[in-house]
């Protein structure tokens, strides 16, 4: 499926052999647009509350937004595998970035109301469906060799770093200026990061071959998850997790600032504070190759409890910011763990449409739970929802770590050919063993 490249070697004054042009643009375009995005999550729930919302409205807005995303993204995935997928992106940001733009002016000019910011996040949602699964693909593709696990984490680093600052300075812009000026910003952003991945070579894919129809491609993509146990069944438990995790953050959070922590800005540091996790996990992932990478991966979401059970106490902001931090360090390691079982072991041609399975089947309870949020709290009591959001975290991931071929799916060093990943089960080969790490 892929050739292995030369062991990296820095060239004086120049970027890494396996950092090519594709890689260095599209690390570029997601440092813009994940400035932006970081601050405008937090932007969005406090436009809502100053509009004079509740905790329910910032969670329907917050479904708005995650209801088309999952509804269109096996669309977007099989699109990104039929067309251009730098083409597909320019297109996405393009409608996020007006979408964007309208809620910013909306909420500047004092007339947001409830379905406006609803219509508007649906909106962005929808380019997000597209985007997603193309961006993904088109990384996937710009890397090649051993150095695979390196170029994941650094991409992941700049993309934390970004959220750090976005964070931190959208929660003070807020407070500052009010969250209008940072929806715009956003919308800045994605213009910006939309223009940069116009340049973008796809010279290097071969043109998929026409025919079969967009439902074709999708069993295709189907087919792909169901026959490996290890995709399936993680992409189950981060259905579970991302949605309780999205219901504490986008929810729960700028509820427990607003009434014990003092508002946007320390719920905007302690959100940094994740992201300085995320950025010490990438860095560590730049280093260490575990051989069994998802069985260390998995074993790294128990953390993403913490959050959760540090909101429903609540912690000071201090010690929120502290288990913020470790959770964050706890999913990248995750994250760079599962990028580079999906390149190692899914075929180029078919990475788009499993990526869309795999968003979507990690994002398509997040609407029911934002939406459910509030209602929730008002049922049982907003500390006893988060104390239950941290139980479903381990309860799932305890239960994935009964699938073997999460244990055992081990690093290759050498190239396997594409018979051999079209087995039922990427697990049941025999592997070699993993270098030292670099």
């Amino acid at each position: 499926m892929r050739t292995p490249a030369a062991l990296s070697r820095l060239r004086p004054g120049r970027r890494p052999e396996w950092a090519g042009r594709n890689y260095v643009l599209l690390t570029a375009a997601a440092l813009i647009t994940s400035l932006g995005s970081h601050g405008a999550l937090v932007a969005g729930a406090f436009a809502v509350l100053e509009s004079g919302g509740d905790g329910g409205d910032v969670g329907l807005v917050a479904a708005a937004r995650t209801l088309p995303l999952v509804l269109f993204l096996l669309v977007g995935g099989a699109v990104a595998d039929r067309l251009p997928r730098h083409r597909v992106m320019v297109a996405a940001n393009t409608v996020s970035g007006v979408s964007q733009a309208l809620f910013a002016i909306l909420v500047l000019t004092d007339r947001a109301q409830l379905w406006q910011m609803m219509l508007l996040s649906a909106l962005c949602g929808t380019g997000q469906a597209f985007f997603n699964p193309a961006a993904e693909g088109m990384l996937m593709s710009s890397v090649q060799g051993d150095q695979v696990n390196r170029a994941f984490a650094l991409f992941r680093m700049t993309m934390s770093g970004a959220a750090i600052g976005g964070a931190a300075l959208g929660g003070a812009m807020i407070a500052a200026f009010g969250p209008g000026w940072v929806l715009a910003i956003d919308a800045a952003a994605f213009a910006v990061a939309g223009a940069m991945r116009a340049f973008l070579d796809v010279s290097h894919i071969p043109e998929r071959a026409s025919g079969g129809g967009l439902l074709a491609d999708l069993r295709e993509g189907w087919h792909e998850v169901v026959s490996r146990p290890w995709l399936w069944s993680i992409v189950a438990q981060f259905s579970v997790v991302v949605a309780v995790v999205g219901a504490a953050e986008s929810v729960y959070g700028p509820l427990v600032a607003k009434e014990s922590l003092g508002g946007a800005r320390p719920w905007g540091l302690a959100l940094a504070a994740f992201g300085v996790g995320t950025v010490v996990g990438a860095l560590l992932m730049m280093r260490w190759k575990p051989r069994r990478m998802l069985l260390v991966g998995t074993v790294c979401v128990f953390p993403l409890a913490l959050p959760s059970a540090g909101l429903a106490v609540p912690l000071p902001v201090g010690a929120l910011a502290a288990v913020m931090l470790v959770s964050g360090v706890a999913i990248e390691i995750f994250g760079v763990a599962w990028m580079t079982a999906l390149h190692q072991e899914i075929p180029e041609e078919k990475l788009s449409r499993v990526s869309a399975y795999d968003w979507f089947g990690s994002t398509a309870m997040l609407p029911l739970s934002t939406a459910i949020a509030g209602p929730v709290a008002d049922a049982v009591g907003r500390p006893q929802a988060l104390w239950g959001c941290a139980a479903l975290i381990l309860v799932v991931t305890a239960l994935v770590l009964l699938v073997p071929d999460v244990r055992n799916l081990t690093r290759r060093t050498k190239p396997v050919p594409a018979d051999r990943l079209e087995k039922p089960s990427a697990a049941a080969s025999d592997p070699d063993p993993d270098p030292a790490p670099a």
